[in-house]
């Protein structure tokens, strides 16, 4: 299924800049009162998710959040957080390297309770992303990719905290009245995506941005990046009263979210997404979604929960690297051609060797048999066409 985003019922607000990172507030019309959430600490040990049989995802995971949820829209409280370091409630010394294991990403805990792991359900999905390998055994692929398919895959990311400047942003920047997520932005480029359902739930999770994962370009950009330019207000002579002035301050605002959702967040908002439920919870349904992997451009991967009217009441994203988005359309491609090498390189415009040195550029290479791999080299070398 392809689908948008829907943000109805959200309005971006005024940004703030802290150096090269950019946070812009967003509010809802009405609080989401029938769904809340919050924090569940694991520490700082590496997780392992059973997701199917014998097949694994392993990932450092600090935080999770509990979804909780009423069947007739009555309000509901958001438990409080507790923390700790291996689920007993009790602070216990490391003792070497310890594993944490979870049957999946999202789990039901008990009636109207859903735990989930904050953007490895997104993850999740983009590295299952075609992870069977060739559908078809055509002589190019080796045994293993026959056999094992893609595993493992394996993606890199930066905790939230390794990225410049947005520790001081969170702790420095005042939270809007009647805010319930934001947008952040790493020199103007946009990071993540979060929305929560009530504001009690935003104030409770806003520390947790620094427990995400964030995409390399985005902790290459905080490195590098120069302080933000700041959209200040200028007045017209035309404000000579009172009502003049909230007259130009509504109108300030109305430009400012146009501006905002039009062409800053235009790479996330107008794009279309597949989208593929993961769990229902009573009116409510989690999902994650893949982009269409479009080269050059801007892609996200993320997840979401949604009303039985498609609004969305919770929202993370992750924003792919270029390499991250060569993978996902080199796999997205092959699959579409049923992993036939040669019309796969027709449709990318590619010869067949180039499309194989492609593979094995963006880590694919132990998908092609030795000798295919070895050809391909072969033909590319420059002395050999010069011969």
């Amino acid at each position: 299924m392809t689908v948008e985003l829907d943000l109805t019922g959200l309005t971006t607000r005024a940004a703030q800049v802290w150096g090269g990172v950019r946070l812009v507030p967003v509010t809802r019309d009405e609080p989401i009162t029938g769904l809340r959430l919050h924090a569940r600490a694991y520490g700082d040990e590496p997780g392992v998710v059973e997701v199917g049989p014998r097949t694994h995802y392993v990932s450092y995971i600090p935080h999770g959040f509990v979804a909780t949820w009423s069947d007739d829209d009555t309000p509901v409280a958001a438990y409080g957080t507790q923390l700790n370091r291996d689920g007993t409630g009790e602070d216990r010394p490391a003792r070497g390297l310890r594993l944490r294991f979870h049957r999946r990403t999202a789990r039901r805990v008990e009636r109207n309770r859903l735990r989930f792991l904050p953007l490895h359900v997104a993850v999740e999905g983009y590295l299952a992303l075609h992870f069977g390998g060739p559908e078809v055994v055509w002589d190019e692929w080796s045994q293993r990719a026959i056999r094992r398919g893609l595993s493992p895959r394996v993606e890199e990311a930066y905790l939230g905290a390794e990225v410049e400047g947005l520790a001081d942003a969170l702790k420095h920047f005042e939270i809007h009245p009647g805010q319930c997520g934001v947008l952040v932005y790493v020199a103007d480029a946009l990071a993540s995506a979060f929305v929560v359902p009530h504001p009690d739930d935003y104030r409770a999770l806003h520390t947790t941005l620094l427990q995400d994962m964030y995409g390399e370009l985005v902790h290459h950009y905080a490195t590098l990046a120069t302080p933000s330019p700041r959209f200040d207000v200028r007045l017209t002579d035309e404000v000579a009263s009172v009502a003049d002035l909230r007259a130009a301050a509504a109108r300030e605002r109305a430009e400012w979210t146009r501006f905002h959702d039009t062409t800053m967040a235009a790479g996330l908002l107008g794009e279309t997404y597949a989208m593929s439920r993961v769990y229902r919870a009573g009116d409510y349904t989690l999902s994650r979604f893949l982009p269409t992997f479009r080269l050059k451009q801007e892609n996200h991967i993320g997840e979401l929960i949604t009303d039985r009217e498609g609004r969305t009441a919770y929202l993370k994203t992750f924003r792919l690297s270029e390499a991250q988005i060569r993978r996902g359309h080199l796999l997205t491609t092959l699959a579409a051609h049923d992993w036939h090498l040669a019309t796969t390189a027709t449709a990318l415009g590619l010869t067949e060797h180039q499309l194989g040195l492609r593979l094995a550029g963006a880590g694919f290479g132990a998908l092609l048999r030795e000798d295919v791999l070895a050809r391909y080299r072969a033909q590319n070398d420059p002395r050999r066409r010069g011969a």
